[in-house]
Order: C-alpha cells, then sequence, then structure tokens
C-alpha cells in the first residue's frame, strides 16, 4: 500500500491513480497547481496557498471543481488518510486540471482536483551549511503570477543548472533583471538593505513569510534587481517551500561567499517561525 492521493473525487492508492487521456492537462498543459510542506504534520500557511491557487485559476480563467473552503477539507483529509501528523513531515501538491474538452481546445468548466501527499525529504545540510550555487537563464515566464503546470522552460533551465554543477537557475528578463528561480523566489542583502524583485515574479508564500521577518530588523525593499547589482551583492539567498531559506555563494562565474550574518539570521528566524507552527499549527 503507497501514499493515498485524493484524484476527482475519490481516495485512491497513488499507483492506481489515473487521470483521463483527454484531459486537457495532458492534451494542452492547461492546468494549475499549489506545493507547500507541512510542519508538525500541518500545512504550512495552507489558507495562503488556496489563495494563491485561486488566483492562479483567475488569472487562466479556469473554474475550479470545489470551493476554496471544501479543497482545504480535501487536503486535511487526505493528509489525514496518509497517517499525518503522526508519519513525520509530508509534502502536498494541489492540482487542478483543465477537465475534459468537446474540441480538445476549449475548457468545459468539469476541471478535476488532485491532493497528492509524499514524505518530506530534507534538503542536504551542506547547502545551508556552505551555500549553493545558482545560475541564471534568460528568459522569463509568460504569466508569473500564475502557478501553472507549463514547466518546459524551467525544466530546461533547470537542466542546464545541473550541468553547470548548480541547483537553481534564476531567470532574467531583456531588461537585464534578475527575477526569480525555477521554483524560488530570490532575495540579495545590499549595504545593509534586503531587496527583491517587486513585479514578473510568483509571490511565494515562503517568500512572504520571510519578508514578515526581515522587515522586523532591516529596511527590505521590493523592486527591480538588474544582474549586475545582484553579482555585486553582500550576500544572496532562495527561498522555497522544500528549500525554506537557502544561501547562494555563487551565481554563474561570481563567488558571493559563504552565509552571510543577515542570511544566517533570517535562516534561524525562519527555522523558529516554522518550530512555533509545528507547535500550534
Amino acid at each position: 500500500m503507497g501514499n493515498i492521493w485524493y484524484v476527482d473525487g475519490e481516495y485512491v492508492d497513488c499507483g492506481s491513480a489515473l487521470l483521463p487521456a483527454a484531459d486537457l492537462a495532458v492534451l494542452r498543459g492547461y492546468g494549475i497547481f499549489d506545493f507547500t510542506r507541512s510542519y508538525g504534520g500541518r500545512p504550512f500557511r495552507l489558507d495562503d496557498h488556496l489563495q494563491r491557487l485561486g488566483r492562479s485559476a483567475e488569472l487562466v480563467l479556469l473554474d475550479l471543481p470545489l470551493p476554496l473552503p471544501q479543497i482545504r477539507d480535501v487536503v486535511l483529509e487526505t493528509l489525514a488518510r496518509n497517517g499525518y501528523p503522526g508519519r513525520g513531515e509530508a509534502r502536498l501538491r494541489l492540482v487542478v486540471t483543465g477537465g475534459d474538452s468537446p474540441d480538445d481546445i476549449t475548457p468545459a468548466g468539469n476541471s478535476r482536483l488532485l491532493v497528492l501527499v509524499t514524505p518530506f525529504a530534507a534538503q542536504p545540510a551542506e547547502r545551508y551549511r556552505d551555500g549553493v550555487k545558482i545560475v541564471t537563464s534568460r528568459q522569463e515566464r509568460r504569466m508569473p503570477e500564475a502557478k501553472t503546470i507549463d514547466y518546459v522552460s524551467a525544466i530546461l533551465a533547470q537542466r542546464g543548472a545541473r550541468q553547470a554543477g548548480a541547483v537553481e537557475a534564476i531567470y532574467v528578463n531583456r531588461q537585464g533583471h534578475a527575477l526569480e528561480g525555477t521554483t524560488t523566489n530570490l532575495f540579495a542583502v545590499i549595504d545593509g538593505r534586503l531587496v527583491t524583485p517587486g513585479d514578473g515574479i510568483l509571490y511565494g508564500v515562503t517568500r512572504q513569510a520571510l519578508l514578515e521577518l526581515a522587515e522586523q530588523g532591516m529596511p527590505v525593499e521590493r523592486r527591480p534587481l538588474p544582474l549586475e547589482e545582484l553579482l555585486r551583492a553582500d550576500e544572496v539567498f532562495i527561498t522555497s517551500s522544500s528549500k525554506e531559506v537557502c544561501p547562494v555563494r555563487q551565481v554563474d562565474d561570481t563567488i558571493i561567499g559563504p552565509p552571510g550574518p543577515q542570511t544566517r539570521a533570517l535562516m534561524q528566524d525562519f527555522r523558529e517561525m516554522a518550530a512555533a507552527w509545528a507547535r500550534c499549527g
């Protein structure tokens, strides 16, 4: 017996989970998703992730199969059926597909909801001790505020990153501004200020949590971040649900250095926030 997933109204073993071949998610790559992890067996900021899922649906004109409060209930029930919180920590992926179509392209308002729950695997400890390498990719997502299932450009960028010995690729637009990673948000510490791109990105839930922490102790700027400024930064780090706050030691061929004091402080602040979430939800 494997993990239990919710697929279009039914709770099924993951090995038996099926999606019709004619679903627009398969035929046209039309769908949205969201992703989070648990602390203490409780999904981190689930309501924020659900609101972002709803926003993604609005942006791509996709009808949700259930109201958000009911989707929340499904997520919690799927977790419970998988033995959480007693089983440890979990990864949660919510997917809304385009559904069936009368002409293989026009949505018919019959989207499907999938909730996929798997055990969470922590990132290697040395990434947080030493920092990671990231590379840049000269492209930008077409609808950055929508978390869609169209990940062709991200997969290609990630392949290039792996070949360069990096863990992430950062998109750089035509204006030469660093935006975000394929699965992460980007931050730089410059002259005592925390700078993060403000537009043309997916607004990460972990990013927002980090900003709330940072604003308690340092100036924060949400603005364009030119690549040349990023390369001169005192400290750089990336954030995501799975990576949390991950320091960057190198961008392309430029050495940033080991995790700096501001990054280390924010890493600790986030760990304390996560621990509090695990205790209280």
